[in-house]
């Protein structure tokens, strides 16, 4: 009972609380390409996050990305397959190794109405870098929906197949070592 009265008053206290996100309506999608040329894209899905909120405001969080779920939405058939096997094996992400990748939030300013600059704490195949990215904020029915656009450089998490970092004379055959994600984060109760 006090434990349950502590968490209501620090809710209509406006203290920072922890909105669980929901995996089901958030998405990820992602773009790899080659230095010159051929672009693939697709899809990852959440296994889980949440967001620290206060007052509307974004204070922190954190969530885990299934990388078993990596799809590419450009090819279809056996190309489809391939590249999808390709990017999950040891070449490029190392599923099976590495089932998940997961992101912390480290340091968040707010820079406008629902901007915000935020550090973090990204580890992809068991190594942890920092990053940095600006995101918005925005009220989403009962809940919020949090939206960036971040560039990863997977040589700096041993992603190495295809890079100009670890490789020379690949020619037309080098692949970009930025991927990108168009990340959307929705918490629980908006978009259900």
């Amino acid at each position: 009972m006090i434990k349950a009265f502590i968490i209501l008053a620090a809710f209509f206290s406006g203290e920072a609380k922890d909105v669980k996100v929901n995996t089901k309506a958030s998405t990820i999608e992602w773009t790899g390409s080659k230095v010159v040329g051929k672009t693939h894209s697709g899809t990852l899905q959440l296994a889980s996050g949440s967001l620290d909120i206060s007052k509307g405001v974004l204070k922190g969080g954190s969530f885990v990305v299934d990388m078993t779920t990596l799809e590419d939405t450009d090819l279809t058939g056996e190309w489809k397959g391939k590249l999808e096997g390709h990017l999950k094996s040891d070449d490029f992400f190392g599923v099976e190794k590495f089932p998940t990748a997961e992101f912390t939030i480290t340091k968040v300013k707010s820079t406008d109405n629902g901007t915000y600059d935020v550090n973090g704490d990204i580890t992809i195949k068991g190594k942890t870098e920092s990053i940095s990215f600006s995101t918005t904020l925005i009220e989403a029915g009962d809940g919020y929906e949090a939206s960036a656009s971040i560039t990863i450089d997977r040589s700096k998490f041993d992603v190495r197949y295809g890079s100009g970092s670890f490789f020379d004379n690949l020619g037309d055959k080098a692949i970009s070592d930025e991927f990108k994600l168009e990340v959307k984060l929705v918490t629980a109760g908006a978009g259900s």
